[in-house]
């Protein structure tokens, strides 16, 4: 039914883009052909301003549904005209008015199918930067740019039906809370990132867990230092959640380097008593070998600089002590070892450890497609940063593993950059992270 209205809504638009041809072959008054073109050019002009998506949608969803909608309908159009050109060549009229006719309707269809572009940039996420470049040097180019124009449709629309599930699904659990456990959540963030709101380091994650009754707060923990001087922070966060919400304990879910911040301030600081559960998410428990390597090979001169540059920069960007040094070489192989000596896990929390892995260099961009050539020479498969054998620690441990060609980096795991996986959804995996905390009494 809707590609029916389509092709039904899109005549009177290729009527209009034709009216150059049909003044001249249609056998009517002047006047009729003006109140005609008229009409067509309001009826044009509702076309792509009037909202055709799905009503039962959200805001950005229906633009996103209705941008599709308008591209298909362009496309469609274009097809349609290349047939229109051919009869035209063979309707008598002169070479001139056949040419004027042709371009007028390409812009017409442009319009029709810029205007379904410009509600797609404004709501979809998965269009890449890649698609506008490619669209920017191909619009003008028939055919070529219908091939570009079918991409954006399809990815679009794939965008649209992802979404929309995922909200179904909200709707449908909404009363169950399935995420909505005794303690809060904390999640706690991995080196070189903040915990800011305005780019979350979890991506869509928080908000999905919030939409089915989890309570969330964030590490707040600085980008890059010494495990002990992050866990201390961490420490602090946590007391002051408790204090917030009234509640006995927290369940911290953490990524990369702050998974061993967590591990830390469990069992050195005394917070074993206030945290139910740690999960990590792809950290590196038993380091980056590969990290070593680069420390021996880079000369001093050049890590130094580099640590006195981004140390300046985050400063600026709200840390009071950054030091990208510590925070690095804390993530050596025999650093951690010397931490897991020292560090046991507490018989008062649940621990839990989950894995990804990277299935090609494809997988990821830099620096994790450089990470993953790195690391291959150490462990069985990685993540761009971390190997499978560092990420499983303790019995409760879990790889997740990709039947795609793509496979998990680590910034997919936790939803970096807001990628749509085919067979994985990574916001519903975190809802099945928290569901079993909830089912397990935490």
């Amino acid at each position: 039914m809707r590609r029916l209205s389509g092709i039904i809504g899109t005549l009177p638009v290729l009527a209009l883009a034709n009216c150059v041809a049909l003044w001249k072959l249609a056998a009517l008054d002047g006047w009729a052909k003006v109140l005609i073109i008229v009409a067509l050019s309001v009826y044009f002009i509702a076309f792509i301003c009037k909202a055709h998506g799905n009503k039962a949608s959200e805001g950005k969803l229906k633009r996103l549904d209705f941008g599709a909608y308008l591209l298909w309908c362009g496309v469609f159009a274009n097809v349609l005209q290349l047939a229109v050109i051919i009869m035209l060549c063979f309707s008598g009229l002169n070479v001139w008015r056949i040419v004027i006719n042709c371009i007028a309707a390409y812009l017409i269809i442009l319009i029709l199918c810029m205007s379904g572009i410009l509600r797609i940039s404004f709501s979809a996420r998965q269009v890449k930067v890649l698609h506008y470049v490619v669209l920017l040097f191909t619009w003008y180019i028939p055919v070529i740019n219908c091939l570009v124009f079918r991409k954006f449709y399809k990815t679009a629309r794939s965008e649209y039906h992802f979404e929309q599930a995922k909200l179904d699904l909200d709707e449908v659990r909404k009363e169950s809370e399935v995420c909505h456990t005794k303690y809060p959540i904390l999640m706690v963030h991995g080196i070189f990132f903040r915990d800011w709101q305005v780019m979350n380091y979890w991506g869509r994650i928080p908000q999905e867990l919030i939409k089915n009754g989890a309570v969330i707060y964030y590490g707040g923990q600085q980008s890059a230092n010494k495990i002990s001087l992050s866990a201390q922070e961490l420490a602090d966060k946590i007391k002051s959640v408790l204090e917030e919400t009234g509640a006995e304990k927290v369940n911290i879910i953490a990524h990369s380097k702050g998974g061993l911040d967590s591990r830390y301030a469990i069992s050195h600081l005394g917070m074993d008593k206030y945290v139910a559960s740690l999960t990590t998410i792809n950290t590196p428990h038993c380091g980056c070998k590969f990290v070593d390597m680069l420390l021996k090979k880079i000369p001093d001169s050049i890590v130094k600089m580099v640590d006195g540059k981004y140390n300046r920069i985050f400063k600026a960007l709200g840390d009071s002590d950054p030091s990208f040094y510590n925070g690095v070489y804390e993530l050596t192989y025999e650093s951690c070892r010397k931490m897991n000596e020292i560090t046991p896990d507490s018989p008062d929390v649940y621990y839990r450890s989950v894995m990804t892995k990277m299935n090609s260099i494809r997988a990821a961009g830099f620096p994790l497609n450089f990470g993953y050539l790195l690391n291959k020479p150490y462990g069985k498969g990685n993540d761009g940063l971390v190997t499978v054998e560092s990420g499983l620690y303790g019995e409760n441990r879990r790889l997740v593993e990709h039947k795609g060609k793509r496979g998990i980096s680590h910034g997919d795991v936790i939803d970096l950059f807001r990628d749509n996986i085919k067979d994985f959804d990574v916001r519903e995996f975190y809802v099945g992270l928290v569901k079993e905390l909830k089912e397990r009494g935490y």
